[in-house]
């Protein structure tokens, strides 16, 4: 378990998430190292492997609150400078998607993402992190204004020994 999670104490899904994922970067997620301004913005939320990729395009574009903005209400790490604070050391992310379905619930629709995350930090040390995001979105058709977009409903990610390219876990589910 790397120094992230052990430091948390496993406090929670979200929680757990953001502090999993602290390592990541600022480059791109697509092509390896970029200067921010260089990675191609991506803002999809069709569905939710889309959604997790456009988090890590935000955070490839130093753009946090973008990035802060997918969890909905149940933002990560508490507050906003703890979030942004976590990704001061990285210079390199990539992540894949592994293949998804949709669940539906009580009026609402939520999507597992099976993901691998790979970093890099100032210092080289490359991390392999695996585990699920839960995106959800209440049915368009009854929401009233404001609307609530898809979002990450939770996450959970671990680092692992795995090489990046077969840290895809093969199937994810949604919380019970």
């Amino acid at each position: 378990m790397n120094r992230f999670l052990t430091a948390l104490g496993l406090a929670g899904a979200t929680f757990l998430a953001v502090h999993a994922l602290a390592p990541l970067s600022a480059s791109s997620p697509f092509t390896g190292t970029a200067q921010a301004q260089d990675v191609p913005y991506v803002d999809d939320r069709s569905d939710g492997a889309a959604l997790v990729r456009s988090l890590y395009n935000a955070i490839a574009r130093q753009e946090y609150a973008r990035a802060y903005s997918y969890f909905g209400d149940r933002p990560p790490a508490g507050d906003y400078q703890s979030f942004v604070a976590g990704y001061k050391d990285t210079v390199d992310v990539k992540v894949k998607t592994g293949a998804v379905t949709q669940e539906g619930a009580a009026g609402s629709v939520y999507t597992p993402v099976p993901v691998a995350v790979r970093s890099v930090d100032k210092g080289g040390r490359e991390l392999v992190f695996a585990g699920c995001y839960i995106t959800r979105i209440v049915n368009a058709a009854v929401q009233e204004p404001p609307f609530t977009p898809l979002h990450i409903e939770s996450a959970e990610l671990e680092e692992v020994k795995t090489a990046f390219d077969d840290a895809v876990p093969k199937v994810c589910h949604t919380p019970s």
